[in-house]
C-alpha cells in the first residue's frame, strides 16, 4: 500500500488559543480550505456537482458518500485516505511567533495529489485556526514540508520536489517477534473510538483489540492496497482470547467539537492511557506495528487512535 507521512512545520503569524485536543479544530479548517482550493463550481452542492467522481475534495473528505467499497470486499464503508495527526501538546495559549508543526499521512494513490493538501494547508494558515481574539482566529505561515527528515518543500521558493518513488507500507512488522509469552504495554496518545457488540467501549480485552486492528486493515488494503489479505480473521480472533491484561490504566476521555457541515455540537470521547498484555502475542506483532503508523478506531482523519507499543 503506497504511504506517505508528511510533516508540515508552521510558524504562528499572530496569538493563537486552540483547545485541548487540537485534532478537530484542523480537521475542519482544513476541509474548508481545500474545498476553498480544488472546487471549481463553487455555488454547486457536492451530491449535483458532474465532477464529484473525479474531485479531489470529495474524494478526502466526503468519502463514504462518493466512493463505494471494491466488489467482493466485506467492509462497510470507505475509509478516509488520510489522518492528520496534531500536535500532542496539552498547551492551549500560543504566542506571535511559536512554532506549531504537526504531520499528515496519506493513503493510497492521493499521495499522487500533494500539491493539493499543501497548496490548502497554506491557505488554512491564512483563514486561521482556533478562537477569536480580538475578532482575529489564530493565523499561521507554513514554512517547509518534510519527508523522512528530508525538507520537499520550502516557502522560500515555493517549488515541490520530490524523487518520484513513493514509500509503500505492508504487514512485514518487527523482525524480533518472540513465539513464546511475554509483556506488551500498549499506549493510546490521542482517544481511541471504537464499537464492540455495537456499542462504544471503555476497556480493550486483547481480543477487542485484534478486531479492531484487522478491521483497520482490511479497509485500508480493500480500498487503498492491493485487495483483501489472505488472513485467518476467526483464528487470529480466537487466540487472541488466550492474552490476558495484566495492568490496565484506560479512562474515557470526552472532548465536543462542531460540526460546521452538519451544524451540530458532537461528542467525540474515546480511550485513552495505557494496557499491558501478557501472552503469546508474537504472531500479532505486525498488525500492531502496522497500526502504529496508520492509526485506529473511529474518526481517526482527526488524528484519534495513535497508538504506541513498549516491550516489557
Amino acid at each position: 500500500m503506497i504511504y506517505g507521512k508528511y510533516q508540515f512545520l508552521c510558524r504562528l503569524k499572530n496569538e493563537a488559543i486552540l483547545p485541548y485536543y487540537k485534532g478537530s479544530t484542523f480537521r475542519g479548517v482544513f476541509g474548508h480550505a481545500m474545498k476553498k482550493v480544488v472546487c471549481v463550481l463553487k455555488r454547486q452542492e457536492c451530491s449535483q456537482c458532474l465532477l464529484n467522481q473525479r474531485c479531489v475534495y470529495t474524494l478526502v473528505f466526503e468519502t463514504s458518500d462518493f466512493t463505494k467499497p471494491p466488489k467482493g470486499s466485506k467492509i462497510a464503508s470507505v475509509p478516509h485516505p488520510f489522518v492528520i495527526e496534531p500536535p500532542l501538546m496539552t498547551q492551549t495559549h500560543f504566542t506571535e511567533g511559536s512554532s506549531f508543526d504537526f504531520h499528515l499521512i496519506l493513503f493510497g494513490e492521493v499521495n499522487h495529489n500533494l500539491p493539493y493538501f499543501i497548496y490548502a494547508f497554506d491557505q488554512m494558515g491564512k483563514l486561521g485556526i482556533g478562537r477569536r481574539i480580538n475578532g482575529k482566529r489564530g493565523q499561521f505561515a507554513l514554512k517547509s514540508v518534510k519527508v523522512n527528515g528530508q525538507v520537499i518543500y520550502s516557502n522560500a521558493d515555493q517549488t515541490l520536489q520530490t524523487s518520484g518513488d513513493l514509500d509503500s507500507l505492508d504487514l512485514s512488522g518487527p523482525e524480533d517477534c518472540p513465539k513464546d509469552t511475554f509483556r506488551l504495554r500498549l499506549v493510546l496518545e490521542t482517544p481511541l473510538r471504537f464499537k464492540f457488540g455495537n456499542r462504544l467501549m471503555a476497556d480493550l480485552p486483547f481480543h477487542v483489540l485484534v478486531r479492531v486492528m484487522l478491521r483497520r486493515i482490511s479497509a485500508l488494503f480493500n480500498c487503498y492496497g492491493d485487495g483483501e489479505l489472505p488472513l485467518d480473521y476467526q483464528g487470529l480472533v480466537k487466540r487472541a482470547e488466550d492474552v490476558r491484561i495484566v495492568d490496565s490504566s484506560l479512562e474515557w476521555f470526552d472532548w465536543r467539537r462542531y460540526s460546521q457541515r452538519q451544524e451540530r455540537g458532537m461528542l467525540m470521547g474515546g480511550v485513552m492511557g495505557s494496557v499491558t498484555y501478557e501472552g503469546k502475542i508474537g504472531e500479532y506483532m505486525p498488525f500492531i506495528d502496522f497500526c502504529t503508523k496508520v492509526h485506529l478506531g473511529k474518526q481517526t482523519s482527526f488524528g484519534l487512535g495513535k497508538v504506541r507499543f513498549e516491550k516489557i
